[in-house]
């Protein structure tokens, strides 16, 4: 059976090409348009991996990862961050959550800046999938 990748990202097109590079390399892609609907997939499909957006509507992929690694059912899944968000912008932005009171978050398995190319992706996720 292959493994599960949650595709988190508000832009159909970079859905699209996620989840083509996925099936390319053997992988079962879940989609979700937005935070809201990633928490909502990955408590039912407990997926083996997530790919994650930052900015996005109806819950952040920021608020998101914190929710994930936070949780103890959850906080073992490896998220790959997907982001035309600058990668110290994000950690910044964990670290004052953090301060506000928040719970410490590790950084996460791998953060890639968008647009990125499809082999990246793919040996990037294939590094930690196994």
């Amino acid at each position: 059976m292959s493994k599960k990748v949650l595709v988190v990202d508000d832009d159909p097109d970079v859905r699209l090409f996620t989840q083509t590079v996925l099936e390319e390399n053997g992988y079962t892609p879940v989609l979700a348009k937005n935070g809201e609907e990633g928490e909502a997939a990955v408590r039912k499909d407990k997926p083996d991996l997530i790919v994650l957006d930052v900015l996005m509507p109806k819950e952040s992929g920021i608020r998101l990862y914190r929710n994930m690694k936070t949780d103890k059912k959850f906080k073992n899944i490896p998220i790959v961050m997907l982001s035309g968000i600058a990668e110290k912008s994000f950690l910044r932005s964990q670290k004052v959550l953090t301060e506000f009171g928040g719970d410490p978050v590790p950084d996460p398995e791998a953060y890639l800046e968008k647009p990125v190319d499809g082999e990246v992706l793919a040996d990037t996720i294939k590094k930690i999938l196994g």
